[in-house]
């Protein structure tokens, strides 16, 4: 089968370079009172990161991409809205599902960032005849957990960068797939969303079906719950599910501090307006979109221009 190899250089940096770039010359002021050094070691870094950049734009443009809409009849502007009874049904019949394949296991990191990566690179190749290889690096920390603090990861779509900010429990195997799709250049995070849940979905991975279903009807719930934290708590209780994956959820919902609630607030408008800049539809594609993707996709549904 045909290959395209991305070097993904910058992803082995014992640190992230763009960590680095930000962060040298007020370490520098901090440490020594002065920001020369620092802006050398920042331009080093600048130096490396757009040479490993470059590389990947050109590896990537050997990259035969999915067509969403040929291939499953759907895509960020093609999509039907899913009823509200039919959605509250979907909640119930996930739940059971999640409930009645429930795994306590757990795979390190490292080891799952490789496995995902498996099934979501021969996912991807089932449908273009073509097998992306990319890195499977993933860091547990970068500079961009402290301007968006609502995010469980993201990636740098130069370098390919990815970082988890935490641990996400149950839904880390969908969270690492969502990344790594950005990193085989799904940047539109619909897809993104799309790539990971089908490719995990079908695996056959207990743990990694168990995180594809969780994270959909995490987002029906998300879609009824309208941003109201009590009304999230409700819909998890009324889903039914068993203590240790309704924890899972409300994890993920811990209620806004006096400090990080404006915060994430202000950042998520602003991610909002950037993702509708780049032709999507806005934030509520991690929700709305992939739940109503879905919906269209498995239901084989005629679709209308969002």
């Amino acid at each position: 089968m045909d290959e395209a190899h991305i070097p993904n250089e910058a992803t082995y940096s014992p640190i992230a370079l763009t960590d680095v770039m930000v962060a040298a010359p007020l370490v520098s002021r901090v440490l020594l009172g002065a920001t020369l050094p620092g802006r050398m070691i920042q331009m080093a870094a600048l130096s490396v990161y757009a040479a490993s950049a470059l590389q990947d734009w050109v590896a990537r443009q050997g990259v035969r991409k999915i067509d969403f809409l040929e291939v499953f009849g759907a895509d960020v502007h093609h999509l039907r809205e899913m009823p509200r009874e039919e959605r509250e049904a979907e909640i119930r019949l996930l739940a059971e599902r999640v409930n009645d394949g429930y795994t306590a296991e757990r795979i390190p990191r490292d080891l799952l960032a490789e496995t995902v990566d498996g099934y979501l690179t021969d996912f991807i190749a089932s449908l273009t005849g073509q097998r992306v290889v990319t890195s499977t690096e993933v860091r547990s920390f970068g500079i961009a957990k402290l301007i968006f603090p609502f995010a469980l990861g993201a990636c740098d779509i130069l370098s390919g960068d990815i970082a988890i900010f935490k641990d996400a429990g149950v839904f880390e195997p969908h969270v690492i797939a969502h990344e790594l799709s950005h990193r085989k250049g799904y940047y539109k995070e619909l897809e993104a969303q799309v790539l990971a849940y089908l490719s995990l979905v079908g695996s056959g991975e207990p743990v990694l079906v168990q995180s594809a279903l969780c994270e959909r009807l995490h987002r029906d719930i998300r879609v009824l719950a309208e941003e109201d934290d009590e009304r999230f708590r409700h819909l998890v209780d009324w889903a039914g599910l068993r203590p240790e994956l309704a924890e899972e959820f409300l994890k993920l919902r811990p209620g806004p501090g006096p400090i990080s609630g404006p915060i994430a607030s202000a950042m998520r408008t602003l991610y909002d307006e950037r993702m509708k800049l780049t032709g999507q539809n806005g934030i509520s594609d991690y929700d709305l979109g992939f739940t109503n993707f879905l919906y269209s996709y498995e239901e084989g549904l005629p679709v209308a221009a969002a």
